[in-house]
């Protein structure tokens, strides 16, 4: 059984939305609006008394590993194949006046 929507129902989200709709383009949306609302009442017959809420079909599980100090490059390793390194720093184009 399809629930059936109105056009008026149709002008007025189209309203809400900000969105001109033709009077085809309003025939065609009630008609997908109605199967898309009988599809949601198809899942409201399934029987979900023993399931528990669930935001993901699949477990998830965070991998997390330990945080590890390693070596780190030296100021003048880190800047030996910068295109225009001053001193110390990076050079980069100024960008605010």
């Amino acid at each position: 059984m399809i629930m059936k929507i109105s056009k008026e129902m149709v002008k007025y989200v189209s309203l809400l939305s900000r969105l001109e709709l033709t009077s085809k383009e309003i025939e065609l949306y009630q008609d997908q609006l109605s199967r898309i609302l009988s599809y949601v009442e198809k899942l409201n017959e399934v029987n979900t008394k023993d399931i528990e809420p669930t935001s993901h079909v699949i477990s998830l599980n965070n991998v997390f590993r330990e945080d590890m100090t390693g070596e780190s490059l030296s100021r003048e390793e880190a800047l030996r194949n910068a295109p225009d390194p001053t001193h110390k720093f990076f050079r980069v184009p100024k960008i605010i006046e």
